[in-house]
């Protein structure tokens, strides 16, 4: 929460920009929008001193000397973030397109919605960059989103991850979908010819052994009538 605790470091005590903005880790010109009114109103001011993170005497040195950089007292609890989209500050914003650009590039894996979430934009405006179809798009170019400010190395690459996951998720159902329905003729063939050459193979016996009968049966008479003719000579 450094757009809260900024804006009650602002409305609070007489810290200088530049100490809050290190502090809260947050640009200058965000502090200064802050200041005049510009920005704060969007912002609960929350108190650092009632969190622990800061004492009343951490404050008085940093008032006595401008060049001092504040020291938290303790880490601030990590709150999840709601849902909605990411606020990015208003210097970072012309950076989104170069950052989408990039995740399209390298990471084509991560879906719409999960660049959406990660850069804190709309789907017209990555499918826009996707098509080249955006109105800027001669002056887009692919930037790590990371080196840019827009997200962290641990969100990055916990998107590429889940990215990652489901395809591998998806993957075995699409194999299996795959080979249920690829038509299997050549194992149908195989059995048909099987079968036809024992077919053959029954048919050809059946003749040979007919036609071993015939001519047993035609020797058979044969010597029976040379008999006959002997006897009678």
């Amino acid at each position: 929460m450094p757009h809260a605790t900024a804006s009650w470091l602002v409305d609070n005590t007489a810290l200088s920009f530049e100490q809050i903005a290190e502090f809260c880790g947050l640009h200058i010109l965000e502090v200064q929008a802050m200041a005049d009114d510009l920005a704060s109103s969007k912002y609960t001011g929350r108190d650092p001193v009632h969190s622990g993170e800061l004492t009343h005497e951490e404050i008085e040195r940093g008032q006595a000397n401008p060049e001092y950089r504040l020291k938290m007292q303790k880490a601030p609890v990590d709150v999840s973030r709601t849902k909605g989209p990411r606020y990015t500050p208003v210097s970072k914003r012309q950076d989104k397109p170069d950052g989408i650009a990039w995740i399209i590039r390298n990471h084509p894996e991560i879906s719409d919605a999960q660049i959406g979430k990660l850069i804190g934009t709309t789907r017209n405006t990555i499918n826009a960059i996707r098509e080249r179809s955006h109105w800027n798009i001669a002056n887009i170019t692919p930037k790590d989103p990371v080196t840019l400010g827009l997200c962290s190395q641990r969100e990055l690459d916990a998107a590429v991850a889940r990215a990652a996951k489901k395809a591998a998720a998806q993957q075995p159902a699409v194999e299996e979908s795959a080979a249920e329905e690829a038509p299997q003729p050549a194992r149908r063939d195989d059995r048909e010819a099987l079968i036809e050459e024992l077919k053959a193979e029954r048919d050809a016996a059946a003749r040979a052994a007919s036609e071993a009968a015939q001519e047993a049966e035609a020797e058979a008479w044969l010597e029976a009538k040379r008999a006959a003719e002997a006897g009678g000579a």
